[in-house]
């Protein structure tokens, strides 16, 4: 296995920049998400650890040596695309065994390890298969086996499971996970679902615009986001923002006056979670009246949309079932801890918080 480290990383194609001088470290045996929007620069960033791509600028390590000038197949990299890119004359047995043919492994080895890699995915049975008539996820499972059959340092993963169905893609990613942890591979996830980021990964890499925005364990970019476009990326439904201005210990948001407990100077954006609402009328909840204006049922929640006082704004609650329909008001409150304060301008979260 190997410790990977990105040293201010750039790649430019002519006049734009794809990645955007990152720096990274990924320690031995981690299971790590680069997670973002398309045109984030996360792609790019995988080809470039496979030896795909070349650098413009900036070092690539491998345990502490620089490997930017090692073609793809001295890197000892696996990957699983997004294609899968199985080969549909060969059975799958050929196929898992396909990257053992650079390695001048003899074909008894070769095949022995092939078949206790087949194992390990659970594809035992369909080694005298071709691709053509294997599922999507058995497909996925064919590429999974390939990639770790020649036992890699780094195992990169690029949008594995957007193929396959809901339902697979829940296994699927529950089983890559336990693999991963038996084999102790260094994994790097790349994906712009969060969901698989924040199950899968022991830590997540959110990347905006050839940068990195925050790096960390999920529940810190969930509670404790360094950016707004953090905030807004991770959670669903999206967290409501509200654009307003602070003076002092007061911050103003649509005529609605809220107290902080520092002082702040300038336009600045309040972030509440749907999740973080709740309908409360008691004195102590210092409740705000909205007026709900849509009602979607979601299975184990329901999620409401609202006029305010802060403007429009989304909240959910608990059962399958609505409590309250379209017209109805109801008292919204929220606890001053879930509030979060952006400074709008430079989209960096502030100190200020909201008080009790």
């Amino acid at each position: 296995m190997a410790r990977i480290e990105l040293k201010n990383l750039r790649k430019e194609w002519g006049g734009a920049t794809a990645v955007a001088g990152i720096d990274l470290a990924i320690e031995d045996g981690a299971f790590v998400a680069v997670l973002g929007p398309s045109g984030c620069g996360k792609s790019t960033t995988l080809m470039m650890l496979a030896g795909i791509y070349q650098p413009s600028s900036g070092d690539i390590m491998f345990d502490g040596a620089r490997v930017n000038d090692v073609e793809a197949r001295g890197r000892n990299v696996g990957i699983v695309f997004q294609s899968y890119a199985l080969y549909p004359n060969m059975t799958v047995l050929d196929n898992v065994m396909f990257p053992l043919r650079f390695k001048a492994v003899e074909r008894g080895e070769a095949e022995r390890r092939a078949r206790e890699t087949a194992a390990l995915v659970r594809i035992e049975t369909l080694l005298e298969r071709r691709p053509g008539q294997l599922s999507g996820g058995q497909q996925q499972r064919v590429a999974l086996a390939r990639a770790l059959v020649k036992r890699p340092h780094l195992l990169l993963l690029d949008e594995p499971l957007s193929n396959l169905d809901a339902g697979l893609r829940l296994t699927m990613r529950t089983e890559i996970r336990c693999i991963q942890r038996e084999l102790g591979v260094t994994t790097v996830l790349v994906t712009h679902d969060q969901i698989e980021a924040t199950t899968m990964a022991d830590r997540v890499v959110v990347m905006n615009g050839g940068r990195v925005e925050q790096a960390g364990a999920a529940e810190d970019l969930y509670e404790r986001p360094d950016t707004l476009f953090v905030a807004s990326f991770i959670g669903a439904p999206p967290i409501n923002l509200f654009e307003g201005q602070a003076e002092g210990h007061m911050l103003t948001v649509n005529q609605t006056q809220l107290a902080l407990t520092q002082a702040a100077r300038g336009a600045v954006v309040l972030g509440l979670r749907p999740e973080s609402l709740r309908v409360d009328g008691s004195a102590d909840a210092k409740p705000m009246l909205a007026r709900i204006a849509a009602v979607e049922p979601m299975g184990r929640e329901v999620m409401y949309t609202a006029d305010s006082p802060l403007g429009e704004i989304r909240f959910l609650e608990a059962g399958a079932l609505p409590c309250h329909g379209e017209g109805d008001n109801v008292p919204l409150s929220f606890t001053p801890a879930s509030a979060l304060l952006f400074d709008k301008a430079s989209g960096r979260r502030i100190d200020a918080r909201i008080a009790a």
